[in-house]
């Protein structure tokens, strides 16, 4: 048993690779976004309400939203701090906070929010009441370290466009293309000069659906003002939402 509340805080010291860098020794989204959720993972399991409590009750954690606000973006870094906790749950929701260290300079924070579904009607259950009895997941009430999720404006004018097959590499345990690729999927079209002249300061995102292996999403961008892109995910074929974008830019030399 735990004894402390503090012991809900999981730390991880990352060695940064050259596989998680960019053309200029910036650490890539993908990687950032994996990241989070292998120590979301690993904390959930040692709190008691991760993969093996939820896997033997037919249930998988599926991730809904992102607010992610960066201090200073991480670049030509060779190790990272990175800690998370859960927030608490509120009826079908539970939360999560994450912050990214570079020595004592916090470089991020982010939070999160996440349901519990059920793997055969891909139905939301109550996920306070699956996790009533963890004494480390409490009911969450708003605090000043959780960030505000900003409401994410329509595309109006398709800008970038691209197409996307999901890979067998795609897709993880819960079957379905893991949340980490949404990010590479949503700026990918991006024209690369702008990506060479803007680094990420603040990062909305709102999962709607998911998607299998082998079916194809379009993903569009609009640039709305200098710094600030908008970014649809589609399902190819029925035309569905599968993940919305707002991205803040830093303009850099």
């Amino acid at each position: 048993m735990l004894s402390t509340m503090q012991n809900i805080i999981s730390e991880e010291t990352i060695n940064i690779r050259y596989s998680d860098l960019d053309f200029d020794k910036s650490l890539k989204p993908f990687s950032l976004l994996n990241f989070f959720q292998d120590i979301a993972s690993d904390n959930a399991e040692r709190l008691g309400f991760g993969y093996s409590f939820i896997y033997p009750k037919n249930l998988m954690w599926v991730l809904l939203k992102y607010r992610i606000e960066f201090n200073e973006y991480p670049s030509d870094i060779q190790d990272l701090i990175l800690r998370t906790q859960p927030r608490g749950c509120h009826k079908l929701f539970a939360y999560r906070n994450f912050e990214l260290l570079s020595g004592d300079k916090i470089l991020a924070k982010a939070s999160s929010m996440w349901s519990l579904v059920n793997f055969n009607t891909m139905s939301i259950v109550n996920a306070e009441n699956i996790i009533a009895d963890n004494p480390y997941m409490n009911k969450f009430e708003q605090g000043e370290n959780d960030l505000k999720y900003n409401k994410i404006p329509p595309l109006t004018d398709i800008m970038y466009s691209k197409e996307f097959e999901v890979r067998y590499n795609d897709i993880d345990v819960n079957r379905h293309a893991n949340n980490g690729n949404y990010i590479v999927w949503a700026l990918e079209p991006i024209d690369i000069s702008f990506r060479k002249t803007h680094s990420l300061k603040n990062i909305d995102m709102v999962y709607k659906k998911e998607i299998k292996y082998g079916e194809h999403l379009i993903s569009n961008v609009q640039i709305l003002e200098e710094n600030k892109t908008v970014h649809s995910l589609k399902n190819k074929e029925t035309g569905e939402d599968l993940c919305l974008l707002c991205c803040e830019w830093t303009s850099v030399v």
